[in-house]
């Protein structure tokens, strides 16, 4: 999807999920209380809010994305999923490079449509465990579009809560990210390194 398009229903569920969310079940026994996951979402919410409705520049906008994706999102737990088979014969180092390239591509990526929800605003309305996660639940608003449900897994898996997936309305946009990536990586011959180093061009 060219990042000139306006940021329609799917196009906003694109953007939410970089930053979204796009990884494998936390394991082990749920530490995590409901509340302090609504709390995370809800600053993650708050600061969504800010970015894009502060008037900002299009390079400011896009350094605040990326900062609010490095403090809120499981970051490494993110990009492995996204990098999807390719990740199991991945050296330690080229994990380490390709998550920090992930971070910043998908902070751009987004970024750059969030730009489009001027005027919008995302609203925290629930929160129920689920399994081994906690599931926090929102509504999305956008002028000229019907409002919409955006769901949030959180987990404390890394040691801290953390968004790792989001479900727009009923999609877990895991698939989409994933297959994106591995397009990229095919493109490329299978070369890691190649789609790392290009990344910050992406």
């Amino acid at each position: 999807m060219p990042n000139d398009l306006p940021l329609t229903r799917r196009a906003f569920g694109l953007a939410m999920a970089s930053g979204l969310g796009l990884a494998l079940l936390p394991r082990g026994a749920l530490a995590l209380t409901v509340d302090e996951a609504r709390g995370l979402v809800d600053k993650t919410v708050a600061n969504i809010n800010a970015i894009i409705n502060s008037g900002r520049s299009e390079g400011a906008m896009l350094r605040e994305f990326e900062k609010l994706f490095a403090a809120y999102a499981d970051v490494p737990t993110i990009a492995r999923s996204a990098l999807g088979p390719a990740a199991r014969s991945a050296s330690k180092a080229q994990l380490s490079a390709f998550t920090k390239a992930f971070q910043g591509y998908i902070s751009r990526k987004y970024g750059r449509r969030f730009r489009e929800f001027v005027g919008g605003r995302i609203e925290v309305t629930g929160a129920r465990e689920v399994k081994s996660f906690v599931e926090v639940i929102s509504t999305a608003y956008m002028q000229g579009e019907a409002p919409f449900e955006v769901r949030w897994h959180v987990s404390d898996k890394a040691g801290k809560s953390l968004f790792f997936n989001i479900i727009i309305e009923g999609v877990n946009m895991l698939a989409s990210e994933r297959t994106e990536i591995g397009a990229l990586l095919d493109q490329r011959g299978g070369d890691l390194d190649r789609l790392i180093a290009d990344m910050a061009s992406l």
